[in-house]
């Protein structure tokens, strides 16, 4: 090892002493959150009107905006301060299916178990068609719609990737052991290398759906492979652009049902369906909005000065985004609601934000850190940049909080350390200098602010949840979202309360790619 890189290290280690040695926790302060949470907590109420009120909420839909006003409206009776809707750019066309159905119409009849695919076009009543059967990765071959034009017209494009159910011995459910949180590597939903794969192949198959289309295929029923007991995942990869142009009735399928189907067909069984899907598009507003709120700082030097904290509220449509990111945005509103009941008056101003488009490539917060605070592939900043103490973020499920991704963050472990101290008895106290990816606080941290996410239990958010039909109310954990409450009102006050803001990253001047969906 060179001595200048030993001189660094040595050099952040005390960095990194110092910081810590410099904290006093309010310990009071976390013994009054956790008391005013356990025995009056609002989450169940949150929730239910988040979900099952409100709806599936994708982007720009009449669920999404629902939802949004009253969260801004909840937290205004609150008390909260500048709670609106802030407009972040434009995202493009609402959408809402508002009927659809999909039923196996020969060798004999039987209802199966499918969901629209957010932005396609309508049946324009009911249609019926045979079955064409194809691989998934048949259609990233340019030739393949000429090759088969005469076959195709007509037909219900059926694509499947798999030819057996998976074993499904393993649980679900899980919790992070010991071990798991000792050894926590970078962590991303989809790595940056296959998402950049993921963008050649949509382009290949934006072009085979145009193809198809010309050649007169009725409908594209894609089958979902991930074999969970008639979870079905669903979402789409464009189409709310508003120069995008309608392309086919599409709709996704359980595995049990493709599967069927395919073995029909190979026995020498034809398969006809029958489809109903309408679906209704939204053009009077492009805009993207976020919901925003503030409980304003008390001290006279430091209230200009803003803690962040926020999820996303956006949702896919299949559920109502109970896990997906409900869970993240109930516990926010309920750590704001906590703070501001108890008239806990913190120094630096606290902001939330539910942020809009995440699902799509985290539009709200992105834009929302470049309206505000700058870019980082330009070096240009705005002075509410250096106004910003930290951004936290709630989007991995319904676990509860087991500790914190540091991103890279030397100098606010031993800090984030000894919060975790008053939270031991909790399961919390993980703080991993370890990357994550796939959500929002990605946008602060490419402009230098720090932006961290809690490590949350997983649960069955991959197995089950996960943009899913199962994305539902009942699938939420209230005791860890309660735990997870009491946390983050915790560090959030801590935050807004401690005499420095906390220490920074250097910035790295780079364009802007997040890593994960």
């Amino acid at each position: 090892m060179k001595p200048f890189s030993l001189l660094f290290i040595f050099a952040a280690v005390l960095s990194a002493n110092a910081y810590a040695q410099q904290e006093s926790l309010d310990t009071a302060a976390f013994r009054q959150i956790r008391n005013a949470e356990m025995s009056n907590s609002h989450i169940p109420w949150i929730a239910h009107n988040i979900t099952d009120v409100s709806g599936p909420r994708l982007t720009n839909s009449p669920g999404f905006l629902r939802a949004a006003n009253w969260a801004a409206e909840t937290m205004k009776k609150w008390g909260m301060v500048n709670a609106g809707l802030e407009a972040w750019g434009e995202y493009g066309k609402g959408y809402e299916t508002t009927e659809f159905s999909i039923s196996m119409s020969a060798p004999y009849k039987q209802m199966m178990t499918g969901y629209a695919i957010p932005y396609s076009a309508s049946t324009n009543g009911e249609i019926h068609g045979q079955v064409y059967p194809t691989g998934f990765f048949s259609l990233f071959d340019p030739t393949f719609v000429d090759k088969h034009k005469a076959e195709l017209s007509g037909k219900i494009v059926m694509i499947s990737s798999q030819a057996k159910r998976k074993s499904d011995f393993k649980q679900y459910s899980t919790r992070y052991a010991d071990s798991n949180l000792v050894n926590m590597k970078d962590f991303y939903m989809v790595s940056r290398k296959e998402i950049e794969t993921d963008v050649k192949y949509l382009t290949l198959l934006s072009q085979a759906m145009d193809k198809m289309k010309e050649a007169g295929v009725l409908a594209v029923v894609l089958v979902d492979n991930s074999n969970r007991d008639g979870t079905v995942a669903v979402q789409s990869f464009g189409g709310q652009k508003k120069t995008d142009h309608e392309n086919l009735p599409q709709a996704e399928i359980c595995a049990e049902d493709g599967l069927k189907i395919s073995r029909l067909i190979a026995s020498g069984h034809p398969v006809e369906l029958t489809m109903n899907l309408k679906g209704k598009f939204y053009t009077d507003d492009l805009q993207g909005h976020n919901v925003i709120a503030e409980i304003p700082g008390t001290d006279p030097k430091l209230k200009a000065q803003v803690v962040m904290l926020g999820g996303h509220l956006d949702s896919w449509n299949a559920g109502t985004g109970a896990t997906d990111n409900g869970a993240g945005c109930i516990v926010m509103m309920e750590a704001v609601r906590l703070l501001d009941s108890l008239h806990l008056r913190p120094k630096r101003t606290i902001r939330i934000a539910l942020w809009d488009g995440e699902e799509q490539g985290l539009y709200g917060s992105y834009n929302y850190v470049k309206n505000h605070f700058g870019n980082a592939e330009t070096g240009i900043f705005k002075p509410e940049q250096a106004k910003v103490s930290a951004y936290f973020n709630l989007d991995n499920g319904t676990g509860k909080i087991r500790g914190i991704y540091a991103q890279g963050n030397a100098a606010v472990k031993p800090i984030f350390e000894q919060w975790f101290k008053s939270f031991y008895d909790l399961d919390a106290k993980t703080v991993t200098l370890a990357n994550t990816g796939s959500t929002d606080h990605q946008s602060f941290d490419w402009v230098g602010i720090p932006g961290f996410q809690f490590i949350q239990d997983p649960l069955d958010y991959e197995e089950k949840t996960h943009h899913t039909n199962m994305d539902t109310y009942d699938f939420l954990q209230m005791d860890d979202l309660k735990q997870a409450a009491i946390i983050v009102a915790s560090f959030v006050y801590q935050a807004a309360n401690r005499p420095d803001m906390l220490p920074r990253k250097p910035v790295v001047k780079e364009k802007f790619v997040f890593d994960g969906l």
